[in-house]
């Protein structure tokens, strides 16, 4: 699972261990943009195509896997299916299907970051792919391991064949950070065997309106929300270093629908009581008052 990202904070750096499996098989790639030491990034409001959002958060993942994993290792544990930062665990949400379904179906996870998602498929006797753009997110499911493929590739470039699997499914991956998501979702779509069903998790559209802020500070409106202007950190040179994309929840459904999949649920997580922890801008504060993570339910005809 790779949810929202809160690109603050100091830098954590433990190497991971990657001798539970060989590495991850991988794309070709360009070149990652490094930041230059010392430096902060601009944050800004800009246009970024499909290259520059592909290169800019492929780079800041594998700089910033190590300290992600140190930071919410412990809410998404080894082994949990958790949608979001509200804690909606899988094994209560039955978004994909009863567990005990899930016996021998072939599952891919796309954006999963360490594959605890895709870990805990596994248990549940599914046979999951996990596949990330960061080839250093991937290098934390080796250390943590699991009997399952690891796949390093764009989500809007997938490199399996037609009809390879029974369910699809991400935990705020990818879909946030592309320029254009029907790429992916008819890649989805294309690999999805007839009958398949995609399950996908991104903030909730409304939070693009607030502040990014857990406090009382990122309860007013602050921007239109019909702003699609993405959101990009950029360094002294003007190339983008990370980016988010917003899209309405209205641009969602169309989205889904013109991908040729069929928009079967919308779920909207209600923050509970005994989750009384910060992740950027999600808090229980907030989370009481606004939704904070959109789940699209999907199916192939």
């Amino acid at each position: 699972m790779a949810p929202p990202c809160d690109t603050r904070g100091t830098e954590a750096a433990a190497e991971p261990r990657t001798e539970q499996h060989t590495e991850p098989q991988t794309s070709d790639e360009e070149p990652i943009i490094q930041e230059p030491e010392g430096h902060e990034p601009e944050a800004t409001r800009r246009v970024a195509d499909v290259t520059e959002s592909a290169r800019a958060n492929r780079g800041w993942w594998d700089r910033n896997a190590d300290e992600y994993q140190t930071e919410h290792g412990t809410f998404l544990g080894d082994d949990r299916f958790v949608w979001g930062p509200e804690g909606l665990d899988e094994v209560e949400a039955e978004l994909l299907g009863p567990p005990e379904e899930l016996k021998g179906k072939d599952v891919l996870e796309i954006g999963a970051g360490a594959a605890q998602c895709a870990r805990w498929l596994a248990a549940q006797g599914a046979r999951p792919v996990a596949l990330d753009i960061s080839h250093r997110q991937l290098q934390h499911a080796l250390r943590i391991g699991g009997p399952f493929p690891l796949v390093c590739a764009d989500a809007g470039a997938l490199p399996f064949a037609d009809a390879s699997f029974d369910l699809a499914c991400s935990a705020y991956g990818a879909l946030p950070f592309v320029a254009d998501p029907r790429l992916v979702l008819r890649e989805v779509r294309r690999v999805l065997r007839p009958g398949g069903r995609f399950v996908f998790s991104v903030t909730h559209p409304i939070r693009w309106a607030f502040p990014d802020e857990p406090g009382p500070e990122g309860l007013t409106v602050s921007a239109s929300y019909f702003d699609r202007t993405p959101y990009v950190e950029q360094d002294e040179e003007g190339r983008a270093v990370y980016v988010e994309h917003h899209r309405t929840l209205g641009d969602r459904v169309r989205d889904v629908v013109a991908s040729g999949l069929t928009l079967v649920d919308l779920v909207e997580p209600e923050w509970p009581a005994w989750n009384t922890s910060e992740w950027g801008g999600w808090s229980p504060l907030r989370g009481n008052l606004i939704p904070g993570s959109a789940i699209f339910v999907c199916a192939r005809d």
